[in-house]
Parts: structure tokens; C-alpha cells; sequence
């Protein structure tokens, strides 16, 4: 017999029929003379009550069924007797597949901390939160992809290992083959890396923007989805030293191009987790954040306000709130001001543009007043910047001056200023975190609860 998911035998479709169900046991309740036990399978939240008559089994062959097990029933499906479900199935054959000790089991019917489920990433997709966050990253991936595709984008896969710095920052992880005890020497004393695997530094990449904009001189309109690594030493809320990054590149967009291209993309993926998550979502709300459903919908519904840096810093210098950080022209917004722009002064989301040079990446097209960039940040509800993008620099005299202004070794992007060279044309694309677009979808206040397995500072256990 075929086995059938937990999802489809809610549905009622199959009432009155044998059916096999497979899952892990969340909780079994009873008596002397039945059991009711709840099986998960992964396909939904909800649980499907599986009805033993402990006559027919035994109270022995039964003990084996305790939380954390997985087992294959066989029985019928039957109207529900009880509250909270509409079908149950009453049991014929109860195989256990897979014990699960009930005295070191870790995750039993109680309340545990996400920090505790941490520590127990193999386990914790077996709970409602994690099966929840996980099914809505599941879905916004497929929604990433379909949008694009839909959109006539093509789908270009940017290299993982690079022996350039996308953003000039120089926090990158290093890949080499070389003895770290006793690397080969140059006769300065200096590491050798012409003797390396690739015959030169290389790292793991920050950004596929590069890479990505080689593709859309040649393909028009692209889009790159994949892992980006950043060795920052950092333990906030918000960041990850392994994440993941969806960034389009369109030849012949502007500014204002890319722009709207972020509301609609940002847009389409809110409304989908909307009209295809809903059982996850809902237990989100309730059980971790009471606005999240207003807020997505907030997005939704809202054209997004756009505004000027220079208009964004004289609203901050004059709102009645304290801030932590002050605001004067020049210094890059943090995630309080961005939030206040949104939630309190316009009330819906704001696409900000136009930021100073000297606070943005060397790549940024530069406006005629010599001092500010054609860039864009957008900005939610709840977690201020989502989205960062730009028009990229198409001219080849002033995209080498700033490379030369930051210090950035020109050699190792001869290439990309190729690029200008031959047959340049304008072009915009823009970056959406992955895990920031599922932290905004899902509620979750801590980064390192929308990946299966994080990795941060001091952390890479699993």
C-alpha cells in the first residue's frame, strides 16, 4: 500500500478507505482502554490523531510509541469524535520503525528555547516552529525562482571561490590547499600563493554581483541565488557568516528601473507566502509575533514611498524621537532610523536613494553633484533594510578613478572594467538577503533561527 502524506489525509479525500500513514509520534494520550496518538510527517503543522483500542494491541506493544518515535500505521479513515480535527484514523496495524528513548529524547511536550533548539539543529525541524520556518524558506525559494522566470530572467550560477572582493571590505573567508603550519615562502618572507592550488589568493565569495553583471551584458536580464560568506565577527541578531543572496542584474535599467522592479519582486513573494503558507504563518502569529500577518499584509498593500537621502536625514534631525545614534548628512542610517522612516513618519514601506559616495560601494553609478551615488536601500517594517541595490557605473574613466580612490586593487577587476571597454550600456540590479526576506516572512527575531544549520563566529557544529 502506498503510503499517504499527513497534508492529503486531512483533506477528508480518502474517508472511509485503508490507508498507511508514516511519521514521528508528537504526543500519545490515553487510558487503559484507547490510545490517541499524534503523528507528523513534515507535510504540515498539523498532526493527524492515529485511535488504538489497547484491547486489540496490548498495552506492551504499545509502550515502544512514545514522542520522538516514527511509526507506520495502517487503519482506517474515519469522521473525527473528537474537537480540533475533522478526520482521525482508527488503527489496524502499528509498526514502530524507529525508537525514540523517552529518557533522553530532548524534545518532549514542553516549551523549549529556540536558543536550547540551537544546540539541537539536528532535531529542531521536528518541531512546529522550525517545520514551519522551514516549509515558508521552502516556499519563497520556489517563489524566487518562479518570479523570475516569469519575468523572462535567466538563472546564471556565479562562482562560489573568487579572487575578487565584490565589496571592497575585505572580511572574506580564504581558500587554499597550502600547509598552514609551513606554507611556502617568497624571498621577502612573504606566504608564496603562486604555489597554491589556483596559483593566486582566493576566497569565498560576498557577492555574485560581478560575476552577475558579466551575464547580463550578454543576456540581458539575470538573477544569481546562492550561498555568499562574510568573516565578520559578529554575534548580533541579524547577521551570519554563511547566508544566502538573490541578486538581479538588468542591462538597460536605471534607476528608477530597479526600483520598481524591488517593489513588484518584494511584493509578489510577501503575497505568495500569504496564499500558500497559511496554516505556518498562522501559527506563527499567534505564537510568536501578533502583527505578522498585519505587517505582511501592510506590504502588500502599500505602494512604497520613495525619497531622497538627503530628505530622509532632515526628517530624522527633526523628529521628536531619541535616537541612539545621531544623524547628520554623511553617516550611513542604522536600522532605528530606517525603521522610524517607515513605521512612524510614512507609515509604508520606502525605497531610500541617492546616499553619499563615500559611504557606498565603488561600484555605484555617480550623480553630477559629485558627491552622492545612484543607490537604493529598501526598507521594512520591523527590520529596516531588506533590499540594497544601485545603478551600476557604466563609464570606464570614473569606474577606474574609484576604484583607485579606495585603494582597491585595480589588477584583480580587470575584467569587470573590461566591461565598460567593450560595448558598455547602463545597468542596475540589487541584493535581497535571503534569511532576511524569511526573518521579515516569518516573525522570527534572531537570523540564525531561519537557516537550518547557521554558521556564526565560534559556531559551526553541524
Amino acid at each position: 500500500m502506498k503510503r499517504i502524506k499527513v497534508a492529503e489525509l486531512l483533506q477528508g479525500t480518502a474517508l472511509g478507505q485503508e490507508v498507511l500513514l508514516k511519521g514521528w509520534v508528537r504526543t500519545k494520550r490515553g487510558n487503559k482502554f484507547v490510545n490517541f496518538i499524534a503523528v507528523n510527517d513534515g507535510s504540515t503543522i498539523n498532526t493527524i490523531q492515529v485511535v488504538a483500542d489497547v484491547q486489540q494491541f496490548n498495552e506492551e506493544s504499545l509502550k515502544d510509541i512514545t514522542t520522538g518515535a516514527c511509526v507506520a500505521v495502517t487503519g482506517t479513515l474515519v469522521e473525527s469524535q473528537g474537537k480540533g480535527q475533522s478526520v482521525e484514523i482508527q488503527a489496524k496495524i502499528i509498526e514502530v520503525i524507529g525508537l525514540a528513548d523517552p529518557e533522553t529524547y530532548p524534545l518532549q511536550k514542553k516549551g523549549h528555547s529556540l536558543e536550547f533548539l540551537r544546540e539541537i539543529a539536528h532535531l529542531r525541524p521536528r518541531t512546529n516552529t522550525f517545520g514551519a520556518v522551514f516549509r515558508i524558506r521552502h516556499a519563497m525559494s520556489y517563489a524566487v525562482h518562479k518570479y523570475f522566470n516569469d519575468k523572462g530572467f535567466y538563472y546564471v550560477q556565479t562562482p562560489i571561490i573568487t579572487g575578487s572582493d565584490a565589496e571592497g571590505a575585505g572580511q572574506m573567508f580564504r581558500v587554499t590547499t597550502l600547509d598552514v603550519a609551513n606554507p611556502p615562502k617568497t624571498e621577502t618572507g612573504a606566504v608564496d600563493f603562486s604555489q597554491d592550488f589556483f596559483g593566486k589568493t582566493t576566497n569565498l565569495t560576498v557577492s555574485g554581483q560581478l560575476e552577475g553583471e558579466v551575464a547580463a551584458m550578454a543576456l540581458g536580464e539575470i538573477y544569481t541565488f546562492g550561498p555568499t560568506f562574510r568573516a565578520e565577527n559578529s554575534n548580533t541578531t541579524r547577521h551570519l557568516a554563511e547566508f544566502w543572496m538573490i541578486e538581479p542584474e538588468m542591462a538597460f535599467y536605471d534607476l528608477a528601473d530597479n526600483m520598481e522592479l524591488a517593489e513588484d519582486f518584494l511584493k509578489f513573494l510577501v503575497l505568495y507566502a500569504l496564499n500558500n503558507c497559511k496554516d505556518d504563518l498562522q501559527f506563527l502569529n499567534d505564537m510568536y509575533d501578533k502583527e505578522l500577518l498585519n505587517r505582511l499584509n501592510f506590504v502588500v498593500n502599500n505602494n512604497f514611498e520613495r525619497l531622497e537621502y538627503t530628505q530622509a536625514v532632515e526628517i530624522l534631525k527633526t523628529a521628536k524621537q531619541k535616537f541612539e545614534y545621531p544623524v547628520e548628512w554623511g553617516t550611513d542610517l542604522q536600522s532605528e532610523h530606517e525603521r522610524y522612516l517607515v513605521e512612524k513618519h510614512f507609515k509604508k514601506p520606502v525605497i531610500l536613494i541617492n546616499y553619499p559616495k563615500h559611504i557606498k560601494a565603488f561600484y555605484m553609478k555617480q550623480n553630477e553633484d559629485g558627491k552622492t551615488v545612484r543607490a537604493m536601500d529598501v526598507l521594512f517594517p520591523g527590520i529596516g533594510e531588506i533590499i540594497g541595490g544601485s545603478q551600476r557605473e557604466e563609464n570606464y574613466e570614473k569606474l577606474a578613478a574609484r576604484i583607485q580612490e579606495m585603494g582597491i586593487h585595480a589588477e584583480e577587476l580587470w575584467w569587470y572594467l573590461e566591461l565598460r571597454k567593450f560595448g558598455t550600456a547602463p545597468h542596475a540590479g540589487f541584493g535581497l538577503g535571503f534569511e532576511r526576506l524569511i526573518l521579515f516572512v516569518t516573525g522570527m527575531g534572531n537570523i540564525r533561527d531561519v537557516i537550518p544549520f547557521p554558521r556564526f563566529p565560534k559556531s559551526a557544529e553541524f
